[in-house]
């Protein structure tokens, strides 16, 4: 009897040391990119090569029950599965499953139209990501669905003001940046070009309002709900096109992280904005004095391969201990376990 329980014991043992954090990728729908699915696995992590990260995964491992909830996570401009990484294994030892939907038009593979193009289209993917999840035989036996967190970075924040009840328009990001072309220029303009103090600074901002004023003429208010999403993390959001009455009172828990030395997106024009709006309904998470707008990013991009503009802008600021956001990670994962839990009668 004690031979068995002892058998049985280390059995157990061996089974949680290689357990790993899982990942797969479901195929597209009809006119979307693939979602990228982290989880829970029995299988034990191994070194994998994902273009320039050295990560360990435990590549298309056999799903196992976590806590039973899924986030969704919403990648940045430009953005990928990768350097999102280190968040989803930190909600993936909470239990979770986290689900990354590749954005139209606004991703590594395919970064040609970013901004509001992009932005009115993100909402919907993520929505389909939530239901494509669902239809796949592996993981939806082991989730309920009915209350789905969602976190989201940068213009990934910015769809994640939309589904905790924000509304925005493209004429309203046209105004901000008519307004705030000199002190929040790469938000407006992204990695196309940059102010460098010089007498073609004044050029440069008149051709960027010349050209926004054209492509960004329509006042609808652009909105998106899913009764399933029941909590919303927005780290670093582009958020100056927002209404802030719509921002007031969100419709579900709302959290904000910000980044005191963001280059790209001015916080008081951005995140601060957020916070003015909807204090005291909504929770400051974290603030990172010293931290730059890729921060959030973890592991980061290799520096090398990105051009100027972008590497100036995501670049961690001097001082800046990035070791810190493996806490924040955590902090992030333990505010979904408590806004995620099943309801009491």
């Amino acid at each position: 009897m004690q031979r068995r329980l002892l058998a049985g014991l280390l059995a157990a043992c061996a089974t949680a040391v290689q357990a790993g954090m899982g990942v797969l990728q479901l195929p597209p729908a009809e006119g979307d990119g693939p979602v990228t699915v982290f989880y829970p696995s029995s299988a034990a992590d191994q070194p994998v090569q994902r273009g320039p990260f050295h990560l360990r995964l435990a590549v298309d491992g056999a799903p196992v029950r976590g806590n039973g909830r899924l986030v969704a996570l919403s990648h940045g401009s430009g953005g990928n599965p990768w350097v999102h990484t280190d968040l989803a294994r930190a909600l993936v030892d909470a239990g979770f499953t986290v689900a990354l939907p590749e954005h139209q038009g606004d991703n590594a593979r395919d970064p040609g139209r970013p901004g509001p193009e992009s932005w009115k289209l993100r909402p919907a993917e993520v929505s389909r990501a939530i239901d494509a999840v669902g239809r796949d035989a592996r993981l939806a036996p082991l989730l309920e669905l009915d209350r789905v967190g969602l976190y989201g970075m940068s213009a990934g924040g910015h769809t994640a003001l939309v589904l905790a009840g924000g509304r925005w328009s493209p004429a309203r990001f046209r105004d901000h940046c008519e307004a705030h072309i000199a002190d929040d220029f790469p938000a407006c303009v992204g990695l196309l070009t940059r102010l460098n103090g010089d007498v073609l600074d004044g050029v440069k901002q008149a051709v960027a309002v010349r050209v926004i004023r054209s492509r960004f003429d329509d006042e609808s208010p652009q909105a998106h709900s899913d009764p399933r999403i029941q909590a919303v993390v927005a780290g670093v959001p582009f958020a100056a096109d927002f209404d802030p009455a719509s921002l007031a009172r969100p419709r579900v828990p709302l959290a904000l992280v910000t980044a005191g030395g963001d280059r790209w997106l001015a916080p008081r024009l951005h995140g601060g904005a957020v916070l003015a709006a909807c204090l005291p309904r909504c929770e400051w998470l974290a603030d990172l004095p010293g931290a730059g707008h890729g921060a959030l990013l973890s592991p980061l991009p290799p520096l090398d391969r990105l051009g100027d503009v972008a590497r100036e802008l995501l670049d961690d600021p001097p001082g800046f201990d990035r070791t810190q956001m493996a806490a924040i990670d955590r902090l992030i994962a333990a505010w979904f376990t408590r806004r995620l839990a099943t309801p009491q009668p």
